[in-house]
């Protein structure tokens, strides 16, 4: 269905270097920036620049646990791409790699706003 709708590859050319992007690529990056929204909501930290955050954290959290630290054993649902991503492995590594940020950087904002946590509603303080 989606061979219809999208070209098999986008082919970017400048100077000599040339740059395929596949639509593995853009279902990977997709699913990372859901993966990463869903681990900051777990955690209830957020990142920094928001969505794109929320994916380059989502994205080494694959990487972290699917190639660095390999658990067995968990059932878990593929997504076919190339590498193909394990969705329980990627919400556990986008979760802990959340995580490991929010213990580094804590002590650097220990007078943020209470807004910039996930959930905080006050009802005085809407502007």
């Amino acid at each position: 269905m989606f061979s219809m709708l999208f070209a098999d590859t986008i082919t970017i050319k400048i100077g000599n270097t040339v740059l395929y992007l596949g639509t593995n690529l853009i279902v990977y990056v997709a699913v990372a920036a859901i993966v990463g929204l869903v681990a900051e909501f777990l955690i209830g930290w957020r990142l920094p620049f928001g969505i794109i955050g929320a994916t380059i954290a989502a994205l080494i959290g694959i990487w972290l646990m699917t190639s660095v630290i390999q658990i067995s054993g968990i059932p878990d649902y593929a997504i076919k791409t190339t590498p193909p991503i394990y969705l329980v492995r990627a919400i556990i590594g986008a979760a802990l790699f959340v995580f490991i940020w929010h213990l580094l950087t804590f002590p650097l904002y220990r007078r943020r706003n209470r807004r910039n946590y996930r959930g905080y509603a006050n009802r005085y303080d809407r502007y």
